[in-house]
């Protein structure tokens, strides 16, 4: 099995990295001449998924135009949010709704992603259905990531994600999630991070691990280190 549809996370507002995103949203940020969410397209691409939804709030008439602009070779729909912001949870749920596939790859485009994540992130997806699993998280080592100053999120042993004071592991923008998990949430204003917390507390979040060097546009200090690399 191989999943079909990837969902970009494309909504919010990008405050930590005020004043570049009063006029730009977050995702159109160039680092190296080109936008985040034109590495995280190209990387989609290149994993041989058919169909991308983005959810747009924010400067929203820039993500319907840069899509129209650029021509990727790849179905996109931009799915617009709604008069309010939905957050991440809320943002997967309406853009779910636009789809018949049942498994999503969901990303974040603030990672700066590349062409060395697709073994690992196919070997997720092999993991994921191999396990008949619903869900499934990539996260690394908090000493691998590029902003030191990330707390980690969970503690990974044998492929189950926990959090208790041993947080050595972040996540890092990549899920994998069946609808089946989100099958009793309206579209409202709500975090991802309600549902993994519930499947923690069922003992049932999975997580892979990458071993990759995690870059990330946290906040402004963080872009202007990374527009010096």
């Amino acid at each position: 099995m191989k999943i079909d549809t990837a969902l970009i996370l494309c909504a919010g507002l990008g405050k930590r990295l005020k004043p570049f995103t009063i006029n730009t949203p977050k995702p159109l940020l160039k680092l190296n001449n080109k936008t985040l969410l034109e590495n995280c397209i190209r990387m989609v691409i290149k994993l041989k998924i058919k169909k991308i939804l983005l959810n747009t709030f924010y400067l929203k008439n820039q993500k319907f135009d840069f899509v129209n602009n650029k021509k990727f070779q790849i179905d996109i729909e931009v799915i617009d949010d709604g008069k309010d912001i939905l957050n991440t949870g809320g943002g997967i749920v309406n853009m779910i709704h636009y789809s018949k596939s049942d498994d999503f790859l969901i990303l974040n485009p603030d990672t700066l992603w590349n062409d060395d994540y697709i073994d690992e992130i196919n070997r997720m997806q092999n993991f994921y259905f191999s396990n008949k699993l619903s869900n499934i998280l990539l996260v690394t080592r908090k000493d691998l990531s590029f902003d030191k100053k990330l707390n980690g999120d969970f503690e990974l042993k044998k492929n189950l994600l926990k959090k208790n004071s041993n947080k050595d592991f972040i996540y890092i923008g990549c899920q994998i999630l069946n609808k089946k998990i989100l099958m009793n949430q309206t579209i409202s204003k709500f975090s991802i991070l309600n549902i993994w917390n519930k499947l923690i507390d069922e003992k049932k979040l999975y997580g892979f691990e990458s071993k990759k060097k995690f870059y990330h546009l946290t906040n402004l200090n963080t872009f202007n280190k990374l527009k010096d690399l």
